[in-house]
C-alpha cells in the first residue's frame, strides 16, 4: 500500500478546553448517585448487527484521516464499508470529556440507548464509565488484530485490566517542549523547568488530569501507584513556584502560541502538538524527561444498550490491522498504539511518510519506551478533593 503523509492543520488536543472547578465537579454529579451503577447483566441491548449493516461513532474533530481534496471523505472508513458492507455514521461531536459525559449520562444512568455504538474519550474519563458500568465488554474473539497488535505498554491500565472494556484509539506523551535556539541549551529533566533563567517563561497545563503525572514523575514518584501524599506534596511545590513567579501561567492548549511567539521558553506539552510545531520551527524540541513521562490514550468504548455492538467490534479490530493503523498514523501523527504499523510506514514509497517510522513521537524507541508509564487514574472520591486543591492553585 502506498501511503501519503497528511498532517492535520490543527491537532485534536488543541481543541480541548481547560476545565474549571464547576465543570469537573458538575461532571461528577452522576458518579455520586447510587442508582447510576449498571450491573453487567443490564448493559446489553438487542444487537441488530446481523441485519442492520451500520453503526454510529462519536469522535473528536480532526482525529481521523481525510482525503487531501475532500475533507468530508475519510479513506479508511470508506475502505471498511467496501470490505464489510457496514456503513459508519461518523460524528465529530466531542470537544471536551466532561461536556460529553454530561451529554450522554442521562441516557446511560436510566438504562437507555445513547444513539451511539462507539465513542472515544480520554482514559481518565474511560475510568469513570467503567466504574459506573456504562460500557460493554468487547468480545475479543471478534478482535484478533487487537489481541495480536495492541502495544503492551497500553494493554492493561489500572482502570481496565486487560482492556476488556476499552481499546486505545490514539496515544500520546505529556512531556516538555522548549525552544532550543532561544533557550541556548538542552532540557533533560522536569527540574530544569525551575532554573533561574526560566523564571516567568514557563507554563504548565491547567487541567488536573493533564498536568499531575509529569510533575509527580519529576519528584521521583511511580505514577502507576501514586498516593494522596504524593499529590499534595507536588501541589505544594507548584504553589511555591507560582508564588515566586517561576510559572508564567497555566494554559489549555494555547501554550503552543506562547512557545511559538517566544513569550515562553519551556512548557508542559503534548507530543502530537509538537510534531506539528516542528514542521514550521525545527528549533522547537520535545523531551521525555530522564525521570519519565506520562503515556496517555484516548480510547474506543461501546456504550450500554448499543444497537450495533458486533459491527462496532469489527470496526475497532479493523483499525488494528497494521496497514490501516499506518494509514491513520500518517495523518494524525500521534503515538500509534499498533507498533507493527511502523514497518508498513517504513516501506512506503513516499519519503516523508517513510520518515514517520523513525519519529520517536509516533513510534517511541526502546530508550524512550523505558521512561514512559501509564498513570493510575484518579478515583471518584479523590477527584473532588484534588480538583478543589488544584483549581485553587491554578486559579480556575
Amino acid at each position: 500500500m502506498r501511503l501519503t503523509r497528511k498532517t492535520s492543520p490543527v491537532s485534536r488536543r488543541t481543541l480541548l478546553r481547560a476545565l474549571g472547578a464547576g465543570g469537573v465537579l458538575g461532571g461528577l454529579a452522576g458518579c455520586g448517585v447510587p442508582g447510576a451503577y449498571v450491573p453487567p447483566g443490564d448493559r446489553a441491548g438487542a444487537d441488530l448487527s446481523a441485519d442492520d449493516k451500520r453503526l454510529t461513532w462519536g469522535n473528536w474533530p480532526l482525529y481521523i484521516d481525510t482525503d487531501d481534496t475532500d475533507t468530508t471523505s475519510r479513506p479508511t472508513l470508506e475502505a471498511f464499508r467496501r470490505r464489510t458492507g457496514i456503513s459508519v455514521d461518523y460524528v465529530e461531536e466531542i470537544n471536551d470529556n466532561d461536556e460529553f459525559f454530561g451529554k450522554i449520562s442521562p441516557a446511560l444512568m436510566n438504562h437507555q440507548q445513547t444513539g451511539r455504538d462507539l465513542i472515544v474519550v480520554s482514559d481518565w474519563m474511560c475510568a469513570r464509565f467503567v466504574r459506573l458500568g456504562w460500557v460493554q465488554e468487547m468480545d475479543r474473539a471478534r478482535q484478533p488484530h487487537v489481541t495480536k497488535y495492541l502495544d503492551p505498554l497500553l494493554s492493561s491500565p489500572a482502570f481496565d485490566p486487560g482492556r476488556r472494556f476499552s481499546v486505545p484509539w490514539q496515544s500520546g506523551i505529556t512531556g516538555i517542549a522548549y525552544d532550543r535556539r532561544r533557550l541556548g541549551r538542552e532540557l533533560r529533566q522536569v527540574s530544569d523547568l525551575w532554573a533561574r533563567d526560566l523564571k516567568g517563561r514557563v507554563t504548565l497545563l491547567s487541567g488536573l488530569d493533564e498536568a499531575f503525572a509529569l510533575l509527580m514523575q519529576g519528584d521521583g514518584v511511580d505514577i502507576t501507584a501514586w498516593t494522596a501524599d504524593d499529590f499534595h506534596r507536588v501541589v505544594d511545590q507548584v504553589e511555591a513556584y507560582v508564588g515566586n513567579g517561576q510559572i508564567r501561567r497555566f494554559t489549555g492548549n494555547d501554550y503552543t502560541k506562547d512557545l511559538v511567539s517566544g513569550d515562553v521558553l519551556a512548557c508542559q506539552a503534548y507530543s502530537g502538538d509538537v510534531i506539528q510545531l516542528q514542521a514550521d520551527n525545527p528549533d522547537i524540541r520535545f523531551v521525555v524527561p530522564e525521570e519519565g513521562a506520562e503515556l496517555w490514550s484516548d480510547s474506543l468504548m461501546i456504550p450500554d444498550r448499543a444497537r450495533h455492538k458486533t459491527n462496532a467490534e469489527r470496526l475497532v479490530d479493523y483499525y488494528y490491522e497494521p496497514e490501516v493503523a499506518a494509514e491513520l498514523a500518517a495523518w494524525v501523527n500521534y503515538v500509534c498504539p499498533v507498533p507493527a504499523a511502523r514497518d508498513v510506514l517504513a516501506a512506503s514509497g513516499d519519503e516523508d511518510t517513510a520518515a514517520l517510522a523513525e519519529n520517536p513521537l509516533i513510534f517511541p524507541d526502546d530508550g524512550m519506551r523505558g521512561r514512559l508509564a501509564v498513570a493510575r487514574d484518579i478515583t471518584a472520591t479523590e477527584r473532588v478533593e484534588f480538583a478543589r486543591r488544584w483549581n485553587k492553585v491554578v486559579g480556575l
